[in-house]
């Protein structure tokens, strides 16, 4: 009997095949206390685990390397990269010792305790990409595990003629889709390698590892889809509507037709977007619109490149400060990675935003103030504000910007603004870093400067930050979230997390403005600028530069091409009068 199983969508397009089940990574762990003289043992049990897995990822890492597109997919090895960082973070391996020697819990016990403790640090981040960083954790201890119990990896990236014989009549050849609990970065190379056609796991959001890497692969997804794993049988035909976030198990063949026609199609509309990635972005009324990428690794500029993008609109630095044992990167190595992302974009701009990290996002090496379990951490010391509290760390930083700067076209973008004073202090960071390698002698290149607009008190008071900087970007997330008071992390307030509020258009509307009318620059980074139901308004609005991810350029380009923002302006203004600014979106 067919049914539909509802899950979110993070990768377009249609994938038609049998089902092959990979069982929950999930283990039964047994829970008992070891005699004291027994404690070294399971120590050493653990440790044996942690280097085996560790080999094992780095087996994947030179696999990769191998691999003769492997340029083209930089957020897996990125990935990977993060796996290994967490196997080795000591608040995990350090915890579970603690475990063991006070508790004498075994050591898969003591594994899964301390899991639950910095799981529990995860949910309270703020930042959704960093929040599910939690399941990367979850599956470098599964891998733990698994060593511990001499059970092998879920995903063996079976080839064809496997599959088929275990599965299906060998004779015929038919596409395979794979469904799973979940799937690791690890497994994602497999799987790259394998014969699916798409993929379903019962977990994952938005921005989990899964949805980032299927996003980069072009692959059609379905993740979130709860019980999907023990609902499928194995070799049920499925459907996977990427497009609409539903996964159709044993479809009728009238279903099954339909969609095998919408699948031939979604292959003509990718061909067709692929032969504008050397267009020029204009809209037919001639305006020339800049289409930027979004980045989290210098190696992520290839894909940039690739994709079409006159530069890089956001570069979040954050990635490279975070998973490292307390070990913040040194100026040398910042430089590297920067100086790696502006040749990565062969001359083109790279925006590099200051590190956005702080109480959503703890760092091992910072003490927890008192009461900060009780602060609303989207509110707390992150962004510029820890910056400017650790003035020796951000020195560094801008350091090595302004040195990278010498090899190409840099802007610096900094985070989370509000108030003149932390404007004052920055700029005169930034100018004291410029001394300091004057000083050494050390060549550096100028910089443009530039401030997130994301707090609404920054939209309210746009004059003194046109004062101060050359240019702007408008981070949408944290906007809306501030501007409607919607912890977008919460779950139970996450429907009235609204893009088209009326006070939320008014804000972006007033920032686009006044920009153009001072003559200074001003782009969206945030999700608006990739979502091309947003596309037609933000033109509308006056908005020149986009920033998205480099896979939502070419759709983004061809919305423009068709718009007329003559016409847009007009229509837009209604929108913004509008109670309901949603019901004129459709029209």
């Amino acid at each position: 009997m067919s049914f539909c199983v509802h899950g979110l969508t993070v990768s377009r397009g249609i994938a038609i095949g049998r089902a092959v089940i990979v069982a929950s990574s999930r283990l039964d762990v047994a829970h008992y206390f070891v005699k004291p003289d027994q404690v070294e043992s399971e120590i050493e049990r653990l440790r044996q685990a942690r280097n085996a897995v560790a080999a094992e990822i780095s087996r994947v890492q030179e696999s990769l390397s191998t691999l003769a597109s492997h340029d083209a997919h930089p957020e897996l090895a990125a990935l990977l990269d993060v796996h290994l960082m967490l196997l080795q973070d000591e608040q995990l391996t350090s915890g579970v010792k603690h475990w063991i020697i006070e508790r004498h819990y075994n050591a898969e016990w003591a594994l899964t305790t301390q899991l639950e403790v910095i799981a529990r640090q995860f949910d309270e981040m703020e930042d959704p990409y960093l929040r599910e960083r939690k399941a990367d954790l979850e599956q470098v201890v599964e891998r733990m595990l698994r060593v511990m119990r001499g059970v092998s990896s879920p995903v063996a990236a079976p080839s064809a003629a496997s599959l088929q014989t275990e599965l299906l009549d060998p004779s015929v050849d038919v596409p395979l889709v794979l469904v799973a609990h979940d799937l690791s970065p690890a497994d994602m190379l497999q799987f790259k390698q394998s014969v699916f056609a798409g993929f379903v796991t019962d977990v994952g959001g938005k921005t989990s590892h899964t949805a980032i890497v299927a996003r980069s692969m072009d692959i059609p997804a379905v993740v979130g889809a709860r019980s999907a794993s023990h609902l499928i049988n194995q070799d049920d035909w499925v459907v996977i509507d990427g497009d609409a976030g539903v996964v159709i198990v044993d479809p009728s063949p009238v279903v099954l037709a339909e969609y095998g026609f919408k699948q031939r199609q979604g292959e003509l509309e990718r061909e067709r977007l692929a032969r504008l990635r050397n267009t020029p972005a204009v809209t037919l009324d001639g305006q020339k619109i800049e289409l930027l990428a979004n980045i989290e690794q210098p190696d992520d500029a290839a894909a940039a490149v690739k994709a079409g993008a006159v530069g890089v609109g956001l570069f979040r630095t954050e990635f490279l400060f975070m998973g490292r044992n307390g070990r913040l990167p040194d100026e040398e190595e910042q430089y590297q990675a920067y100086r790696r992302a502006v040749d990565g974009m062969q001359g083109l701009p790279v925006t590099v935003r200051t590190v956005d990290i702080g109480a959503d996002k703890p760092l091992d090496r910072s003490p927890a103030r008192a009461g900060e379990d009780y602060l609303n951490p989207a509110l707390g010391l992150r962004a510029i504000r820890w910056s400017l509290a650790e003035p020796a760390m951000f020195l560094a930083q801008l350091r090595a910007v302004l040195r990278a700067a010498a090899h190409g076209p840099i802007n610096l973008l900094i985070p989370m603004l509000a108030h003149a004073s932390e404007i004052r202090q920055t700029l005169a960071l930034v100018q004291k870093a410029r001394d300091q390698l004057d000083a050494r002698g050390m060549v550096y290149g100028s910089v443009r400067m530039g401030a997130m607009i994301e707090i609404p008190a920054a939209a309210l008071t746009m004059p003194l930050f046109l004062r101060h900087f050359d240019f702007l970007s408008i981070g949408t997330n944290d906007l809306i979230q501030y501007t409607l008071a919607i912890d977008r992390a919460d779950e139970a307030v996450a429907h009235l997390y609204d893009p088209v509020h009326p006070a939320v258009l008014q804000l972006l509307a007033s920032v686009i403005a006044q920009a153009r009318a001072a003559g200074k620059g001003v782009s969206v980074c945030g999700e608006m600028a990739g979502d091309v139901a947003m596309t037609r308004l933000l033109l509308g609005l006056g908005l020149r530069s986009f920033s998205m991810h480099p896979s939502q350029i070419l759709a983004v380009k061809q919305q423009i091409l068709r718009c007329d923002t003559g016409k847009l302006a007009t229509w837009a203004q209604t929108v913004l009068e509008a109670e309901d600014p949603a019901a004129l979106m459709a029209d």
